[in-house]
């Protein structure tokens, strides 16, 4: 029997026993060393800037809530005196009853009515506007007519006319109808304006979800309409959230167009808080109680978020991918 070894089997061995060594003393593999797996002195300074800054845009974009919610639970004797406190020393919450209670001005509303005002304005806004840039989104996305990119221009050339530069011809059309100082008339303006940025985010949306999905359903037994509503519809819950969290904001933020339109018990939330701040009791504006009618008002749009917060993320990124 010839006792000759290949080369490669010479290689194949001298591999093995650099890897395991003397029988019974097995080596282990190299490891980077500590000192290589330090992140560099810039990288460090360069996170702790960062770390600084994002500090600093926090405190200063939490701070004016935090002082409001403060100022709400102290009195206004406190409040007006040279030396503030960042903690609501003499706590009270006569602020909150004055708020809720107090009418904005003589022959005005009070919080108490200005609320399911705004709610309804709100809720109305948000319905109409999501089923209106759907629909579209869905058009534009998925079919193609002519005109398509004019109107695709048009959208975005609307969006960037301001509001006020067409005050007085939205006032003079609303007059027209006989819609003033009614929320009708109201959540017809704000839908036009919300609708177009809404259609464009959208459009980025449908986009996104590939047509394919569908066709494979439709392979799979479902008709065209049980496709689009089990498979494509799902996927646009983050899309239609996040252009629903916009709608809701416009809606509820809104004062320059509320403040022309709606007069006496009509007011919602901005005006109504407008005219509480302007109106004083013996002379000096309660801006303990102002505080409060801010906190208030504020609340709403907390909850809203907390809803919703799980799929604003992935939906406002998402819509960005694609459009």
């Amino acid at each position: 029997m010839s006792t000759q070894v290949s080369t490669g089997t010479q290689l194949g061995i001298v591999g093995v026993d650099e890897v395991l060594g003397e029988v019974g003393n097995a080596k282990t593999p190299k490891r980077r060393s500590i000192d290589a797996r330090r992140p560099s002195p810039k990288r460090v300074v360069t996170r702790v800037v960062l770390n600084i800054a994002a500090l600093i845009v926090f405190v200063m974009s939490v701070f004016p809530v935090y002082y409001m919610v403060n100022l709400s639970f102290t009195t206004n004797d406190k409040i007006i005196s040279r030396e503030p406190s960042l903690f609501p020393v003499s706590f009270t919450l006569n602020n909150y009853n004055s708020a809720w209670n107090r009418e904005a001005a003589p022959g005005q509303t009070d919080f108490a009515h200005a609320l399911p005002a705004t709610l309804t304005v709100t809720a109305g806004v948000l319905v109409v506007t999501l089923v209106l840039a759907f629909l579209a989104s869905i058009a534009l996305a998925r079919f193609r007519f002519k005109g398509r990119w004019t109107f695709i221009v048009l959208i975005l050339v609307v969006q960037m006319i301001p509001g006020e530069a067409m005050m007085f011809t939205i006032y003079g059309m609303i007059d027209d109808w006989r819609l003033m100082n009614t929320l009708l008339g109201l959540g017809i303006v704000y839908v036009a304006a919300v609708v177009p940025f809404t259609i464009w985010t959208l459009r980025g949306f449908v986009a996104g979800v590939p047509a394919d999905l569908e066709e494979a359903a439709m392979i799979d037994g479902c008709t065209k309409s049980q496709a689009f509503w089990k498979v494509t519809f799902p996927l646009l819950a983050p899309g239609l959230v996040a252009t629903g969290i916009f709608a809701f904001i416009q809606a509820w933020n809104e004062f320059t167009m509320a403040l022309l339109f709606l007069r006496g018990y009509n007011l919602t939330l901005m005006p109504w808080l407008n005219a509480f701040q302007s109106s004083s009791v013996g002379g000096a504006v309660n801006w303990g109680a102002v505080m409060a009618g801010s906190t208030m008002i504020a609340i709403p749009v907390v909850i809203f978020f907390l809803i919703v917060q799980g799929r604003m993320t992935g939906g406002l990124v998402s819509g960005a991918v694609k459009g």
